[in-house]
């Protein structure tokens, strides 16, 4: 089938799992709760205890970034998730028994997935407002920065369309996947200082692309001085935006044909 046929089909698959989305309102409520709740714990229980400055402004407006990119990459654990329900489910091969493209089935649960998180950023946005976050950056920097959180999300749920073609259930893919997520962004500058981190701890995370694209966040909403404030800060973090690119790049050229491979091996049984 041609690249017209395929993109053509991948979108209507993409509608069909945001209709599912509509029909069952509570994945996109609690999608969008976890990450309110993190913005108020961090922001007004933890918020003063890290931010020793003051009334914990300044942390806040900190923090949002961290939480975007948590948010985002988490949010990718719903296209492993979700292909594995279908595979659990039968839908996979209902898809193969009808003129389409294999190609489609990821491409639109991966498409439909970026559209999740396009609602979640704005709802997020819209918090962080609420504490008192601010874009000072102006407005098209703001996109760069928004742009940059989704794009390395797209790449990161290829990743996760693998893993839920691999495992046998969603249950398995959001257990396994937490495991892995957890402590990546943990392990990063999304809630604290990096200089406040151990030395190897610090060195990961300098290097951490969720530290990369959290920083090119920041930097394109004008929250923090380039290089994240560190006196000698990692190439990583002194081009975040490059670095980011860079990552999500490699993530989509080994992982798009390793789950359009596996895709494959599952629909060829």
């Amino acid at each position: 089938m041609s690249l017209s046929t395929a993109v053509s089909d991948g979108f209507v698959v993409a509608k069909r799992n945001l209709i599912k989305v509509k029909r069952v309102p509570d994945l996109l409520v609690f999608t969008t709760l976890s990450p309110i709740m993190f913005v108020l714990l961090f922001a007004y229980v933890f918020g003063g205890a890290i931010d020793q400055s003051g009334d914990g402004s300044a942390y806040r407006e900190f923090l949002i970034a961290g939480i975007f990119a948590q948010t985002v990459v988490f949010g990718s654990t719903i296209t492993g998730a979700g292909i594995a329900e279908d595979v659990q489910k039968g839908i996979i091969d209902r898809f193969r028994t009808l003129p389409m493209s294999p190609s489609a089935v990821l491409f639109g649960r991966t498409l439909s997935d970026v559209v999740n998180n396009v609602i979640v950023l704005v709802v997020m946005s819209l918090t962080g407002l609420a504490v008192g976050w601010r874009i000072r950056d102006g407005f098209w920097h703001a996109l760069v920065g928004f742009l940059l959180l989704l794009v390395f999300a797209y790449a990161i749920s290829w990743i996760m369309a693998l893993v839920g073609l691999l495992v046998p259930s969603p249950e398995v893919v959001n257990n396994a996947s937490f495991i892995i997520i957890f402590p990546l962004t943990f392990i990063a500058n999304t809630f604290v200082q990096l200089e406040t981190l151990p030395g190897p701890l610090r060195t990961f995370a300098e290097w951490n692309p969720i530290s990369a694209v959290t920083q090119a966040a920041r930097e394109n909403f004008g929250n923090v001085p380039p290089g994240g404030g560190l006196s000698t800060p990692s190439w990583a973090l002194q081009n975040p935006e490059l670095y980011t690119l860079i990552w999500s790049a490699v993530v989509l050229l080994v992982f798009v044909p390793l789950a359009s491979a596996r895709y494959a091996r599952a629909t060829s049984r």
